[in-house]
């Protein structure tokens, strides 16, 4: 299999080239399904498959394998790229995978109807705020309690115990961010 520092060089060239999986392999005369498997690490392509995938960006194996393949910052993140760190009735898709070190945490939170928290409230180091986007979401910090709509925000110490819970018909979805990360 090919490294997982080269298969992210290659995405990386495709997305710079801003070619989709799907525009690179018509270009190179190849299936999707090929560009997909090598960029998730799943198989890895001859020498006459990676030159001819790499003819669709145009680049050369020579200059390819010369390119500095040092690890950058993943800066920007597409929605599929978001790291699921819930699932059920509530989603958190997170901004980014490893937040060993960082001082952030970004999630986009989805809440089903009458999906909820818990009854024990949560409570950690730091501090939480966020935006409603869509939905009826009740905030209760403390001794607190506020039913948002989409606009309405929220900011608080989450050393004070705090519930979320969506009181409404439809999804509720909200951007929220946390420092240091909770989870």
């Amino acid at each position: 299999m090919m490294t997982s520092t080269w298969v992210s060089v290659l995405r990386s060239l495709r997305e710079l080239h801003n070619l989709s999986q799907r525009q690179l392999a018509k270009r190179a005369g190849v299936s999707n399904a090929v560009i997909s498997l090598i960029e998730q690490n799943r198989t890895s392509p001859s020498v006459g498959m990676l030159k001819k995938v790499l003819g669709g960006i145009p680049m050369s194996m020579t200059d390819f394998f010369a390119l500095d393949v040092a690890p950058r910052e993943k800066v920007f993140f597409k929605s599929d790229e978001l790291t699921e760190i819930a699932g059920g009735k509530i989603s958190f898709r997170q901004v980014g995978r490893d937040l060993t070190g960082k001082a952030l945490q970004i999630l986009r939170e989805r809440y089903q109807p009458g999906a909820d928290t818990g009854d024990t409230m949560l409570r950690h180091d730091g501090e939480e705020s966020g935006i409603v986007i869509r939905g009826r979401f009740e905030v209760t910090v403390g001794e607190q309690r506020r039913i948002l709509g989409p606009g309405d925000a929220f900011y608080f110490d989450s050393r004070i115990p705090h519930r979320f819970r969506n009181v409404g018909e439809e999804e509720v979805e909200v951007v929220t961010a946390c420092t240091p990360p909770s989870f």
